[in-house]
């Protein structure tokens, strides 16, 4: 065979081969996603609405439209995510904001989180959690020693954390802003802040959420309905009850796809926020721990691959990386925490499975940035210049 031969058959074999990505991840991601988009019709052909498969073609539209999203997000380099960083906080402060602004958010179940854009209603709270761990990683990286040896290198970022928190309970969003602080102030924990200084602000946390359970009485009453549901089952402890009456029902093996009760008569949101519910009543415990695993499987590829670009010196990566498996494992955790009894109610999505077009959208995203870094790690060459030219250094 002639040079010219083998290296046509070298070029042949590459072009058929496989691109090297995280196959597990993108397994664990689109089987939650599958299973998602059953539930979510299981859950939800019973109620009435415009269509018997209404909610179920919304949510297969967020789904491709997620899908489409994923794709593009896979051709930006991770170092333009980088320059953009300040950009996108400004651009989610502007979005939390228009929210805000009378006759122009929409409100619904008492709150007003959405901003309508012909069919679609924009949920900018969704899209912030992303932009602020862009940001939070981009200024880690930049103000390193900052971070490490100064308070003020902590304090300035949580300030603009603060000012974010604040625009989302306005709305109110208690749970989104929870889910926020979280992911934030373990970020900056990875990122090397003092122990001192996340201990104090912690407390200081903490103490701010303990003054508006005791000062708002609808929190007060969810925390009260959290500790006992059954002093109240028909008032404040009617969804916690319910919900673990599911679970209760659904035993190991649960009571098959489709036949569970809770979800036709006593369960509310049982598409949304008790999806979780559902699955433990049709699929028992067995179904529960699977999803759980699914989620354990995203979250531990997403800091292995932190942990990799951490070991390559690509630190913006790194915390990118990080951050977003927080935000997923944290927001999984407090769903299904909700769901069986563990955690006072609260209006979260379960990511990835939940009915909820901005919810679906922002998780296959970050299941694509967690992609894409993955894919610049396997392959250097790509991640040696963006579309500026400019070699990226994690500096």
């Amino acid at each position: 065979m002639t040079t010219l031969a083998r290296k046509q058959a070298t070029v042949g074999q590459n072009s058929l081969s496989m691109p090297d990505l995280d196959y597990l991840l993108i397994a664990a991601a689109v089987a939650l996603l599958g299973l998602g988009l059953v539930m979510v019709a299981s859950a939800s052909l019973h109620r009435i609405a415009p269509a018997p498969f209404y909610y179920v073609n919304r949510h297969l539209i967020a789904i491709v439209l997620g899908f489409i999203g994923a794709l593009l997000l896979l051709r930006i380099p991770v170092v333009q995510w980088q320059k953009a960083g300040g950009a996108l906080y400004l651009l989610g402060l502007f979005l939390l904001m228009l929210v805000l602004v009378p006759g122009l958010g929409r409100e619904a179940n008492g709150a007003i989180r959405w901003i309508p854009i012909g069919p679609f209603n924009l949920q900018s709270s969704e899209f912030m959690k992303v932009f602020m761990v862009v940001y939070i990683a981009g200024y880690l990286v930049r103000r390193q020693v900052e971070v490490t040896h100064s308070i003020w290198g902590f304090i300035k970022p949580m300030l603009l954390l603060g000012v974010a928190c604040s625009l989302i309970m306005f709305q109110p969003d208690f749970g989104t802003t929870a889910v926020l602080l979280a992911t934030a102030l373990g970020m900056l924990f990875l990122g090397g802040v003092a122990v001192w200084q996340f201990a104090v602000l912690l407390g200081l946390v903490g103490s701010m959420l303990v003054v508006m359970v005791i000062f708002s009485p609808y929190r007060l009453q969810r925390v009260t309905a959290f500790l006992d549901p059954w002093a109240d089952v028909e008032g404040s402890g009617y969804q916690l009850a319910q919900a673990l009456i599911a679970f209760g029902r659904g035993e190991w093996f649960g009571v098959g796809l489709g036949n569970g009760i809770q979800k036709q008569f006593y369960l509310p949101e049982a598409h949304t926020d008790f999806l979780m519910a559902v699955i433990g009543e049709e699929f028992g415990l067995v179904g529960t721990l699977m999803v759980v695993l699914l989620f354990a499987v995203i979250v531990w590829r997403g800091f292995r691959i932190g942990a990799r670009a951490e070991q390559m010196n690509q630190r913006f990566a790194s915390y990118v990386a990080q951050g977003l498996s927080l935000w997923i494992g944290m927001q999984a955790f407090i769903n299904i925490g909700v769901n069986v009894g563990l955690l006072p109610t609260k209006g979260l999505t379960l990511p990835l499975m939940s009915y909820g077009g901005n919810s679906i959208i922002v998780a296959c995203m970050v299941i694509a940035m967690l992609v894409r870094i993955d894919f610049e790690l396997r392959n250097p060459a790509q991640a040696e210049t963006g579309s500026g030219g400019e070699p990226w250094k994690g500096e």
